[in-house]
């Protein structure tokens, strides 16, 4: 078995743009992983394998790529940036045990930067920071640094100088060795030398590196005793003090360079195994009882354990359905039946594979600390916890953010529902943050997601990988309607055509209902003018008339009737003449008892940098939002409004100008309230308009 110490399981993320995946190719290439370097320009990148990533210059999903480092195991996942795909990051860093986190040298700590910055925080991930494109035009090392600690609240340890800057840019000083690493201008990470400091950078080195140590000693009171008695502490020493302060995130290891120039990677490969911990060095995933509470047992990093394992990503490619799972305990062979804790079933492993980007290296075992791709597993989906039959448990799931926006699609083709439904399917279930419903009133196929380019992705997926086309609009708003008057009233339905008539005569109080009560029948008749046979077909007459209100044709919410007194005839009364009666008074008496058009209003939870909170809570105001409260954070200011989700298209996009890119938000449905009668005007009108063209 491999010796666990040796593994190191990481993840690379930041924002879009900031240099993640050619970090992530300068990696691979070093590290004898690959042999020629593909560029993200150029759509040729080893972890943006998927169409839409190379035509996009994007990272879409999270890629697992295998590599080795001075004798060390790199598990590495590149991850997007793109706010829409937050999830794939989630997900990563809830099974990585370590991460680097890149920042653009010259943009800094940008909006998805704070985002997953939170994300790790929460997940309690140990990190390493690195400034990259310090060669580009309005690069500043030591801005982005200040960023991290203003914007971030983060706690930067810096290991590293740079040596010139934007296209002076050519290595940088190692503070630890007081060694100088430069560069040649042949773009190849092997052409370097490591020389003396410059001159020029003598006396700011000693500057640093006294901070560093300074920071690194406090980590050990033996050590920081003895230093402040004058003892230099050596550099395996200061290394052991700055591994316990990055562990426990007392401070973040920081270095810089250029990945598309191949500056600096190799120093952070060297901090990947000399400061980021191994899996037995991190908390155990706690395990929960049925209730969803913790235990107090845990899921312990070895290979001598019982097998847990979590399934954190589904993928459906050409090989077939693929299950990513993070080892926890134990060690899985090909061939052993493992049991799907959260179903119940037990499977039975046929192949399982490491994972080359897209291309795989086929295993026959696995042990704890591995992050693997098991092959045609069925009924397993993302947060599934897997284990031994013999020893169930359950390990802690993941929570997904929901989706705040929403498109109609219907395939163009009449033959394309069948394909549509089944290629949407396996596209759920790679991605817990896309969700699929019908709309019960439009009969309407509404896709859900994170945003807008999170769903422009998913409707292109669904036509070049599954040959679908779609017709893609907005979804209609579902409003109602409900009464505001308590209206009595009298209706006989009298129909006499030779033989048997039709009659019958209700006497009757219709009300307005508690708000969610929906429709409630009661019957007060004494005596026999309405005799109790005919009683259902009354509460049924009127409730199959409250899908249609008198306004605008929306459904009817909260209306109560009370049936008091009637007349009948022994001959022509009937089930069906009583109710038809029901419905003519609804006809006759719904449109008297004060209608009123009803909207649903969401939840809105919004996150805004505090220099921008004025402008984002006076664009809630003029979406009709009520401001229910404010909670200022360390990065910026969470506001919480009730607002009509009509006024809420587009607000993505309204949000991200505002706030240049930074702000987020999120929505849930709330509850259903009056809207304004200027705006009832107008949405009845509209309504009834596209009703005649129907």
């Amino acid at each position: 078995m491999t010796d666990l110490s040796k593994y190191r399981n990481i993840g690379i993320f930041a924002h879009v743009d900031a240099g993640k995946t050619t970090t992530t190719e300068r990696i691979l290439k070093l590290t004898g992983q690959i042999h020629k370097t593909g560029e993200v320009h150029d759509g040729e990148s080893t972890t943006d394998f998927m169409e839409q990533e190379a035509e996009r210059g994007i990272t879409i999903q999270s890629a697992a790529v295998s590599c080795f480092w001075d004798d060390h195991r790199f598990n590495v996942i590149d991850t997007p940036g793109h706010v829409d795909f937050t999830v794939e990051v989630y997900r990563s860093l809830k099974v990585l045990d370590g991460g680097i986190g890149v920042f653009c040298g010259s943009g800094g700590v940008e909006p998805q930067s704070e985002t997953n910055w939170r994300y790790a925080n929460d997940s309690e991930v140990a990190r390493i920071i690195f400034v990259n494109k310090l060669d580009r035009m309005g690069a500043d090392f030591y801005r982005v640094v200040k960023q991290t600690q203003d914007v971030l609240a983060a706690n930067p340890l810096i290991m590293v100088l740079p040596i010139g800057i934007e296209e002076d840019f050519v290595g940088v000083v190692d503070l630890l060795t007081r060694k100088a690493y430069i560069w040649d201008d042949t773009g190849l990470p092997e052409n370097y030398e490591i020389t003396d400091v410059p001159a020029d950078m003598v006396d700011q080195v000693e500057e640093y590196r006294e901070m560093l140590v300074e920071s690194a000693v406090e980590q050990d009171d033996d050590l920081m005793e003895a230093y402040m008695e004058g003892e230099e502490p050596s550099i395996e020493q200061l290394k052991a003090c700055i591994r316990k302060g990055t562990r426990t995130m007392d401070f973040f290891p920081t270095y810089c360079g250029s990945a598309f120039k191949n500056k600096g990677i190799q120093l952070i490969l060297d901090a990947v195994v000399d400061y980021l911990p191994n899996p037995t060095e991190v908390d155990p995933q706690p395990l929960m009882d049925e209730e969803g509470e913790e235990t107090g047992d845990h899921a312990i990093v070895s290979a001598d354990e019982t097998f847990k394992a979590l399934a954190f990503k589904i993928m459906d490619d050409r090989f077939g359905a693929l299950t990513f799972v993070r080892i926890y305990s134990g060690k899985l062979n090909k061939g052993d039946t493992i049991l799907n804790a959260f179903t119940g079933k037990t499977e039975r492993i046929g192949r399982m594979v490491e994972m080359q980007a897209d291309d795989r290296n086929e295993l026959s075992s696995a042990q704890a600390g591995d992050i693997i791709a098991i092959v045609g597993m069925k009924n397993v989906q993302t947060g599934h916890t897997l284990c031994d039959p013999k020893d169930p448990c359950t390990l802690e799931p993941m929570v997904f953010p929901v989706p705040v926006i929403s498109i109609a699609v219907a395939p163009k083709d009449k033959g394309g529902s069948e394909k549509m439904g089944i290629a949407i399917g396996k596209m759920v279930a790679e991605d817990p943050s896309f969700q699929v419903e019908t709309d019960d009133d439009s009969g309407e196929t509404i896709l859900k997601g994170m945003g807008e380019l999170h769903l422009d992705i998913k409707v292109d997926i669904l036509k070049r990988t599954y040959g679908v086309d779609l017709n893609v609009g907005q979804p209609q708003v579902a409003y109602r309607e409900t009464i505001t008057r308590e209206i009595e009233d009298s209706y006989t339905h009298k129909k006499q055509s030779g033989g048997s008539g039709q009659f019958g005569k209700i006497d009757y109080i219709i009300r307005p209902g508690e708000v969610g009560s929906g429709y409630t029948f009661t019957s007060k008749v004494v005596g026999g003018n309405v005799p109790k046979e005919f009683w259902p077909a009354v509460q049924k007459g009127f409730g199959s008339m409250m899908e249609q209100g008198p306004l605008a044709g929306f459904p009817l919410l909260d209306m109560e009737v009370e049936l008091f007194d009637g007349g009948f005839h022994a001959v022509d009364s009937s089930a069906i003449a009583f109710e038809i009666a029901a419905k003519g008074a609804y006809r006759q008496s719904v449109p008297k008892a004060g209608p009123q058009l009803l909207e649903p209003i969401m939840k809105v939870d919004v996150f805004s940098p505090e220099d921008h909170v004025g402008d984002v809570i006076g664009d809630l105001n003029r979406r009709r939002g009520m401001i229910k409260d404010q909670e200022a954070g360390v990065t910026g200011v969470r506001i919480k409004a009730d607002v009509p989700l009509a006024e809420m298209f587009g607000y993505i996009g309204s949000l991200r100008t505002m706030t240049s890119g930074r702000g987020q938000f999120s929505m849930e449905f709330s509850h259903y309230a009056p809207t304004p009668q200027n705006v009832a005007e107008k949405v009845i009108a509209e309504e009834k308009e596209r009703q005649a063209k129907k």
